[in-house]
C-alpha cells in the first residue's frame, strides 16, 4: 500500500506493511518463538504489564504505550541472552460486565469472553512478544481456586474476619456501591447513604510497618513510594484521655502535637463515633441526631475537602483539659473521620487551619501557644520552627521549648499522670474485601447454625449459573437467591454459604506468580520455578495504580512470604509509570469527549511498526503527551526509508553491497550501537529512535548500502519495529529470525568522539568555542582557548587569576584587571 502523507517520488513507493505484519505474526505463533526457555542456567528477566481489564470498549492507542514499552525491553533482553518471561492475561471479574448483565440478561462470562477475544486480537496485531502459552484469566475456576486458597490461609490465621462496616448504599437501586461509583450515581440523581453492613475484612494493618519499611529497598519512582507512605500514614503521637463531665468513661483523642495541648479550646468527634449520640444532652439530642443523619448522605471526599464550609453541632457536653483543667465543649462535625486515630480530635485553632475556620464560624476561643509572627485571631500560624508560649501549670512548663522537645516533655508528663499513652498510629485501615455482586470470586466460607464459620474443603467453589443478576433488596448478592447453591449439610451440620464475593482487586494481587507456573494443579506455584523467576524485574503500568493495586499486591505477597510460598519479600523490583497519551484535543481520551482513537483503526491505516515507533518517539515514556496523526505519518515515511536501504527500487531486487565503510560511517555505526543500547536499557526510547533516524539519514546521504551497517541497523530496530526488521533481515539472505541474533556490540574506541567542542568562558560567561581531539590534555585545551580570536578580546588587559579545565567540555579563565 502507499503510505499516507507521501508527498513526492521519494516517498511514493509500495511497502505492504499489512501483509508483512501478518506473515511474521503467523511465523512467531507457529514457531512458538516467545515461549520462555526452560534452561534455568541462563540469566532470567521477568518483564510484566499491569493486568488489563478487558472492557467492552476495546483498546485505544493510549493503552498501547505501556505494552509497547515492555515489549521493546523483552525483545532487547532476549537478544542479550536472557531467558525472558513476558506473559499476558486478563483481570476479567468486575462491575462493568455485571452491570451489562443486569441490563441485558447476558451472562457476564459471555461478555467477558467476547471482550477478551477483542483485546487479544489487538495485542497480537501489535506483534507483542507475549508467551501466550501462559495466558491466564481471573474468572477461570482453575485460577480462582488459588485466589480462594490464599483467602483461606488468611482466614485460618486471623487475617480475614467479618465486621460491621459502613458502606455506600444506594436507596433506589437497593445495592452497595464501590467508592468509585458514588459520585457518578449521585450525579445521575440517585441517593447514596452510609450504612453499616456485615463485611469481610482483610487485616492489612498487621503488615503496615513492613509495607512501609520495605519501600526503601525498591527501585520505584519516589513519588509512588511517597504516595504509599502517605496512604499508610505512619505517625508517632499520644492517645490522651479527656475526662468527661457527667460521663464515667473518658474521651480518647490521638494527637501528634501534644506540645499544643494548652491551646486546646474544644474537642470534636465524628458523626460515626460510638459516643456521638451518647454525648448529646437532652436539649441537644434532636439536633445531634439530625446532624448525624445528614452526614450519612455525604461521601468522605465531600466531608474532608479543604474548600468545604465547616459544619457541626454542639453536643452540650464538656471535657476537661488535663493540662490546665479548663472545660472544653465537645462538638460533632463531619470533617472528622472515624477511620483515622480514635475518631475524636483536640482542636487547637491558633495553629491548625481547619480548627481555626471552625472556631471562627462558631465563635470558639483561639489561644496562642506557639509563638507566632502575627495575631492568631486574624490568621492561623502552623509553623513548627517556633517555640511554645502560654504553656505551663504548677507541674510543667513548655514555654521556650521547640516543637520536638515540648512534645516529648508533654507526652512524658501525661504518661506519668496516667492521662495518656504514646502510640504509633496509621491512616491505613483494614481492607474491606466484600462485594455484594455475582461476578466475582465466591468467598469459600460456610456459616453454620451454631454461629461457627468453616472453610470450604473442596476448591474451587464455583459460581452457579443464574438468570437474575440484581442484588437482593437486603443488600446481599444475587447468590442469596440460589437456594440449591446456598444451603447444604455436612458432617458439622447445616450451613449457609457466604454470599459476598471478592472485589476485583483479589485476582490481580498475585497473578504475577501464576504466570510462572500456570498449569500447576497441585500448588499455587512450584517453589523452584518461583525462586528462579522472582522478583519481577520490570513492572510497567499507569500511575492510577500507584497506591491501591500495588499496596494490596505487596500485602498478599508478604502473607505468602510468611507462609513460605514465595522466596522474596517484595513482588516488583523495578516499577515504571508511563505517561498518558492524550487525544488530539489535548484531553484525556474518553467516550464522553468523543476523542477516543481506537487502536484497530490506526493499525489498519499505518500498521503495528509505525504505531510502536510513533508512541515511543512522542517524548519521554514517563511524560504526558498528545496524539498527533501527522506525527505517525512522519514515522511511516521513516520506515519507508529503512525499506529503501534494502530495496532501493519499488519491486526491484535486494541491493546490499560489501563495499568498505568510510571512517566516518564506521564511527557513526558504533556510536549508534552505543547510544541505542544505553537508551533502551534506560527506557529512553524516544532518543534511541532519534539516533537510528540519524543513522538512516547518513546512509541515504552517502548512498551507502553496506551490508554490515544495514544489518546492524535492522538488529537495533528489531525490538522497536520487529515486523519490518524481520522481513528485511530475511531479504538480506538470513534463514534465522532476528530474535535469535545477539545484540550488536560496539567498539568503545570507535564509539568515542574523535573531536569534541569545548566551551570557553571568561569569569563564567561563555565567550567562545574551540574544537580539539577527544581526551586532549589540559595544556592543549588551554592553548587552543587562549589562541581563539574571540576569547583573546576578553583576555586583553586582564590578569588570569585561575584556569579551570573540565576535560572534553569546558575551559574557564578567571581574570581581573591588570
Amino acid at each position: 500500500m502507499v503510505f499516507r502523507g507521501a508527498r513526492n517520488s521519494e516517498h511514493n513507493m509500495r511497502y505492504d506493511f499489512s501483509g508483512i505484519e501478518r506473515k511474521w505474526q503467523n511465523y512467531w505463533k507457529e514457531n512458538r518463538t516467545f515461549q520462555s526457555d526452560g534452561n534455568r542456567e541462563k540469566p532470567k528477566y521477568y518483564v510484566l504489564d499491569m493486568f488489563p481489564y478487558p472492557s467492552g470498549s476495546g483498546l485505544h492507542v493510549g493503552h498501547l504505550e505501556g505494552y509497547t514499552a515492555t515489549d521493546i525491553i523483552a525483545r532487547y533482553k532476549r537478544s542479550q541472552g536472557h531467558n525472558v518471561l513476558h506473559p499476558m492475561g486478563w483481570d476479567a471479574f468486575g462491575l462493568p460486565a455485571e452491570q451489562f448483565a443486569i441490563k441485558t440478561g447476558t451472562h457476564p462470562k459471555v461478555v467477558t469472553e467476547k471482550n477478551v477475544g477483542s483485546f487479544k486480537e489487538t495485542l497480537q496485531r501489535m506483534g507483542f512478544s507475549y508467551d501466550w502459552s501462559r495466558e491466564i484469566n481471573t474468572t477461570d475456576p482453575a485460577y480462582y481456586r488459588w485466589t480462594q486458597w490464599i483467602f483461606l490461609q488468611m482466614f485460618e490465621r486471623g487475617l480475614a474476619y467479618t465486621s460491621e462496616v459502613d458502606i455506600n448504599w444506594c436507596e433506589e437501586l437497593k445495592t452497595v456501591l464501590a467508592n468509585e461509583e458514588v459520585d457518578e450515581k449521585i450525579a445521575d440523581g440517585y441517593t447514596v447513604v452510609r450504612k453499616p453492613l456485615r463485611q469481610w475484612v482483610l487485616k492489612i494493618t498487621a503488615y503496615a510497618e513492613r509495607l512501609l519499611d520495605d519501600l526503601d529497598e525498591l527501585d520505584w519512582p519516589e513519588n509512588v513510594k511517597q504516595m504509599q507512605r502517605n496512604w499508610i500514614g505512619r505517625s508517632e503521637g499520644i492517645e490522651i484521655d479527656f475526662e468527661l463531665c457527667c460521663h464515667n468513661q473518658p474521651l480518647k483523642v490521638y494527637t501528634t502535637r501534644p506540645d499544643t495541648l494548652f491551646g486546646t479550646s474544644y474537642l470534636v468527634v465524628s458523626p460515626e463515633h460510638h459516643m456521638a449520640e451518647k454525648l448529646a444532652t437532652a436539649q441537644q439530642l434532636v439536633e445531634v441526631r439530625e446532624y448525624i443523619e445528614r452526614a450519612k448522605l455525604k461521601t468522605e471526599l465531600e466531608r474532608t475537602g479543604l474548600q468545604k464550609e465547616k459544619t457541626g453541632v454542639f453536643t452540650g457536653s464538656y471535657a476537661v483539659n488535663p493540662a490546665n483543667g479548663q472545660a472544653l465543649p465537645v462538638w460533632v462535625s463531619d470533617f472528622v473521620l472515624t477511620s483515622y486515630g480514635t475518631g475524636a480530635i483536640m482542636s487547637v485553632p491558633a495553629h491548625d487551619s481547619r480548627d481555626w475556620e471552625f472556631a471562627k464560624k462558631f465563635g470558639l476561643p483561639i489561644m496562642e501557644v506557639i509563638k507566632s509572627p502575627h495575631d492568631v485571631q486574624e490568621a492561623v500560624f502552623e509553623g513548627k520552627d517556633s517555640v511554645c508560649v502560654n504553656s505551663s501549670n504548677d507541674e510543667i512548663s513548655l514555654d521556650g521549648l521547640p516543637f520536638d522537645r515540648a512534645s516529648d516533655v508533654m507526652a512524658g508528663w501525661l504518661e506519668k499522670k496516667g492521662k495518656g499513652k504514646r502510640t504509633v498510629n496509621f491512616k491505613l485501615r483494614d481492607w474491606v474485601f466484600s462485594r455484594q455482586r455475582y461476578w466475582g470470586e465466591p468467598i469459600p466460607v460456610k456459616h453454620y447454625e451454631d454461629g461457627s464459620l468453616r472453610p470450604e474443603t473442596d476448591l474451587p467453589l464455583t459460581l452457579p449459573d443464574i438468570e437474575a443478576y440484581q442484588p437482593t433488596t437486603t443488600g446481599e448478592s444475587p447468590l442469596a437467591n440460589i437456594p440449591q447453591w446456598l444451603y447444604g449439610t455436612d458432617e458439622h451440620g447445616k450451613f449457609r454459604r457466604e454470599t459476598n464475593t471478592m472485589p476485583q482487586w483479589a485476582g490481580s494481587c498475585w497473578y504475577y506468580l501464576r504466570f510462572i507456573d500456570p498449569a500447576n494443579t497441585e500448588k499455587l506455584v512450584d517453589p523452584e520455578k518461583e525462586r528462579y523467576w522472582m522478583n519481577v524485574d520490570l513492572y510497567i503500568g499507569g500511575a492510577e495504580h500507584a497506591v491501591l493495586h500495588l499496596l494490596y499486591a505487596r500485602f498478599w505477597h508478604k502473607v505468602l512470604y510468611d507462609l513460605g510460598v514465595v522466596s522474596t519479600k517484595e513482588p516488583f523490583r523495578k516499577l515504571f509509570n508511563q505517561g498518558m497519551i492524550l487525544g488530539e484535543d489535548n484531553e484525556k481520551m474518553s467516550k464522553s469527549r468523543g476523542n477516543v482513537i481506537p487502536a484497530d483503526h490506526v493499525l489498519s491505516s499505518y500498521g503495528a511498526d509505525a504505531i510502536r515507533l510513533y508512541e515511543m518517539f512522542l517524548g519521554p515514556l514517563e511524560q504526558v503527551k498528545p496524539w498527533n496523526t501527522h506525527g505517525i505519518e512522519g514515522i511511516s515515511r521513516f520506515l519507508a526509508r529503512v525499506w529503501r536501504l534494502v530495496y532501493p527500487e519499488p519491486g526491484g531486487p535486494v541491493s546490499l553491497t560489501e563495499d568498505p565503510l568510510s571512517e566516518d560511517l564506521l564511527r557513526t555505526m558504533h556510536k549508534t550501537i552505543k547510544k541505542v543500547s544505553e537508551d533502551t536499557e534506560q527506557l529512553k526510547f524516544n532518543t534511541a529512535i532519534a539516533e537510528m533516524m540519524v543513522l538512516v539519514n547518513e546512509l541515504h546521504k552517502a548512498e551507502c548500502r553496506n551490508r554490515t551497517i544495514v544489518e546492524t541497523l535492522l538488529l537495533l530496530l528489531s525490538p522497536y519495529a520487529p515486523h519490518i526488521s524481520e522481513e528485511l533481515w530475511q531479504a538480506a539472505g538470513h534463514s534465522t529470525s532476528t530474535i535469535s541474533e545477539p545484540w550488536p556490540a560496539f567498539d568503545p574506541a570507535l564509539a568515542a568522539d574523535s573531536e569534541v567542542t569545548i566551551a570557553v568562558q571568561v569569569n563564567g560567561k561563555l565567550r567562545g568555542r574551540v574544537t580539539a581531539p577527544a581526551k586532549s590534555p589540559k595544556e592543549i585545551l588551554l592553548e587552543k582557548a587562549r589562541n581563539d580570536e574571540t576569547v583573546q578580546k576578553f583576555l586583553d588587559g586582564m590578569t588570569v587569576v585561575k584556569e579551570i579545565v573540565v576535560p572534553d567540555r569546558l575551559v574557564n579563565f578567571v581574570v581581573k584587571p591588570i
